[in-house]
Formats: structure tokens, sequence, C-alpha cells
């Protein structure tokens, strides 16, 4: 019986689409059985119809309005306990699917679970792993010398250190949990504090299962280019530390919107 699902959110149309779907497909938990691959879009056009008809990938739609009601929306048509949230753009290893189903059911009480990631360029080609990259595995692996929640969380209040396409979610802990539709870039951010104050845990695969496509067309680089991350994540560092330190700890947190430029 299959238990978790890769949805991919689809939006407009993206190069990289027929490479994520296929990675997907790829999956060693797809093969197994464990795993099933669907599609949501809010824009159903040709082309995303004809590449689900031609990898047998069932279609569903939804009105949209943003990247928050898109996630949730998508998350909305999975009928299994768990569930990927997949980019378009992005990449997944086959052996994804299996590890984070690992995790999932060796640690029972967790929310989410995700895996550290590699970053890709428009090509495909694996981009050179920089400081900011480095500083967030660094970070991860700190932040599991303890399953102690409070630890965690302040190591948490720092930044911004799990990726967004490298997380998965079991629902049935999740069932009420809505991705906050307003925000744009620290949606994620503001999900995975939400999640962090429920009962439950969260788990960390120290692989590298996935990678991250960083382009000039992604959202990542649209919303750094017009400062809308910077202000979001502003906010965020202020939920944490008020206004004064919040200010200090972005002249160092703005390195990281360096590497989607």
């Amino acid at each position: 019986m299959k238990i978790h699902t890769f949805v991919i959110c689809s939006y407009k149309q993206s190069p990289y689409l027929e490479d994520c779907m296929q990675s997907c497909l790829s999956q060693l938990s797809v093969r197994n059985k464990k795993s099933k691959v669907i599609l949501y879009t809010s824009t159903p056009d040709n082309v995303i119809r004809n590449l689900c008809k031609k990898y047998d990938i069932e279609l569903f739609h939804k009105d949209g309005g943003g990247i928050g009601r898109d996630w949730n929306n998508a998350l909305s048509f999975v009928d299994t306990k768990y569930a990927t949230i997949v980019h378009q753009d992005d990449i997944y290893l086959p052996n994804y699917g299996e590890k984070i189903i690992e995790e999932f059911e060796k640690v029972k009480d967790c929310n989410i679970v995700f895996s550290d990631y590699e970053e890709n360029d428009a090509t495909g080609a694996v981009r050179k792993r920089g400081l900011n990259l480095k500083i967030k595995t660094v970070a991860l692996k700190i932040m599991f010398l303890s399953r102690n929640k409070t630890y965690q969380r302040r190591i948490y209040a720092l930044g911004n250190f799990i990726a967004c396409p490298a997380v998965s979610y079991n629902l049935e802990r999740l069932k009420n949990f809505r991705f906050n539709e307003q925000l744009k870039m620290t949606l994620d951010w503001d999900a995975w504090e939400r999640i962090m104050k429920l009962p439950g845990n969260i788990g960390f695969v120290q692989e590298k299962l996935m990678y991250h496509r960083i382009h000039e067309e992604s959202e990542t680089t649209v919303n750094t280019k017009d400062h809308t991350r910077e202000a979001e994540e502003f906010e965020m560092y202020k939920r944490y530390w008020g206004n004064d330190i919040a200010k200090f700890l972005m002249k160092f947190y703005v390195l990281n919107q360096k590497s989607n430029q």
C-alpha cells in the first residue's frame, strides 16, 4: 500500500518540469510501490497536460493566488500519510523517498522530515558548495545534536537552515496545518517555526538527497532582487529577537541571498 505522495507543484511553464517528473518517477520508493506521483497546478495548459499524459501522472487543479495557497492546495489532494511538495524546477535523487519514509517510520512522532541537499544551475550542473550552504549543513548538524525542542528552536532562531523542497510532511499529525498565504518568501521559515512548537519532533536525514535549482526565473531569485525576501526575513528575526538584534543579524543573513543571484 502506498504511504507517501510526491505532489509536483507546477506553475505556468517550466523548462525543467519534465526532468523533475522523471526524477520523481525514478524513485526507489515509487518502484517499491510505497510512493506515488501526482501533479497540482493553478495554471493548467496543454504543456502540463501533455506531460502528465505522457508519464501517466494524475493532474489536479484549483484556483491559486500565491505560493502559500498553491502549497495548501497541493496538499489537499494528497490521500497518503506522508507527502513531499515537489518544486517543479528541482531534482530528487533516487533514494530520497526511501530515506524519508524510513526516518518517518523510525521516529513515529515526526511532523516533518527533511534531507540535506545540493544546488544546481539552469544547465543542471551541480554548483560548488558555497559558504552559505556549508553553514546551513553545519547548523543543522548542531541543531540535531539534541532532540530537545527548546535547544533546537534556539539554534533555528539564527536562520532558516531547512530547504523547503527537501521537506516531507506527516499529514496525519499535521491535519490542521496550513501555510501562511500572505507570505511570499518566508512562508517555509514561518511554517517550520510553527510546526516546531507543535507536539512531536522533526527529523533530519544528513544525506544530500535532492538538487535545488537556482536560476534567474526562480521565485527565490525574483523575490531576492525586489527585496521582498529581505523584508520578510527581517520580520521573522524580529519574532525571535526583537528589532535591534534583528537588524544586527540581518547584516550577516543577507549574505545568504547573494547565493541566489
